[in-house]
């Protein structure tokens, strides 16, 4: 058995320094409940950027760029410093730690944003870093496409790890990628929400055979700072919560065994048991004896992708 932790938490909205190190507390408290993982929300570093869903497309044009602005100072070049504190706490507290990031290129143009999730070991070293491969409907205005390079599973104290973020969830392929690879435990950082997205993460836990950890952002209109532009007229006054959260632990099979969260903040913590992730797959495993490669095979290609290469 394995404690996990999901937390379901707002950032300090657009404030990287600050988000990074409420992430530090945030860590040290799961691990002082016991937990051994510790799940963040997707773009959890500053904040996801919930605004792209309001603004008018083609139009909104100053408010885009000066969002925009504000969200590319403020995300994490991994080629830097900037989250060695994140890096600290998982080998004090002896935690594997999955965090989403808005994270700023740091080798080719240096102005991309990438969402992504890094993976840190219980020794403070990010052992597995993957970008989304296909951001989702305006998100394509705010972030690139990620490749296949970090689509891996890992083995972690608490089992064989992988990681999806939102509606690549919705891409069979990808899972299959992580099914192919032996994934115990399955994680789904989202801004998704509600009972149509649950139920696709149980699916998910069936037809994989594995814990699906799903950690969901949760963020209320007070979570925006006093300075965010055009506040009032995105966000009315009455509005409340801006998303919900629908943290969710889902046992292999399927079955809900903690969340959903909802319109709340806080930690969902669950004791994972690894051998019923091997047990599930007796009768279906579509990776294994339930897969028909002299019909259907998967080509991933793994090699990062970059528009230059320098001989």
């Amino acid at each position: 058995m394995a404690k996990i932790a999901i937390i379901q938490e707002s950032p300090v909205v657009l404030d990287l320094e600050k988000t990074v190190a409420k992430a530090v507390v945030l860590i040290h408290e799961a691990a002082s409940k016991g937990a051994k993982l510790v799940l963040f929300p997707e773009a959890f570093i500053p904040g996801y950027p919930a605004w792209i869903w309001r603004l008018k497309p083609g139009g909104d044009w100053g408010l885009c760029e000066a969002l925009h602005a504000r969200l590319l100072k403020n995300s994490i070049d991994l080629s830097r410093d900037e989250i060695k504190p994140m890096l600290d706490a998982a080998s004090e507290a002896k935690v594997t730690v999955v965090c989403g990031i808005n994270e700023r290129d740091g080798t080719t143009s240096r102005t991309t944003i990438y969402n992504s999730v890094i993976t840190i070991s219980a020794e403070g070293e990010i052992i597995n870093h993957h970008r989304k491969l296909m951001p989702t409907n305006p998100e394509r205005m705010t972030w690139g496409f990620g490749d296949a390079s970090g689509l891996n599973v890992i083995d972690t104290p608490v089992g064989r790890v992988g990681s999806l973020i939102c509606w690549e969830n919705y891409m069979p392929l990808a899972r299959y990628a992580l099914y192919s690879q032996g994934v115990e435990v399955y994680l789904a950082p989202t801004y998704d929400s509600g009972d149509a997205w649950i139920g696709t993460l149980q699916h998910i836990a069936k037809e994989g055979g594995c814990w699906v950890l799903c950690c969901g952002v949760a963020i209320h209109r007070d979570d925006l700072p006093s300075d965010f532009p055009d506040k009032a007229r995105l966000y009315a006054e009455d509005e409340a919560w801006i998303n919900p959260g629908d943290s969710v632990v889902i046992a292999p099979g399927g079955e809900i065994v903690a969340g959903p969260l909802n319109k709340q903040k806080g930690m969902l913590f669950f004791d994972i048991d690894l051998d019923k992730a091997a047990s599930a797959k007796r009768a279906l495993d579509v990776a294994g004896h339930y897969a028909r490669p002299d019909i259907f095979t998967l080509h991933v290609n793994t090699q990062p992708q970059t528009p230059t290469k320098f001989d």
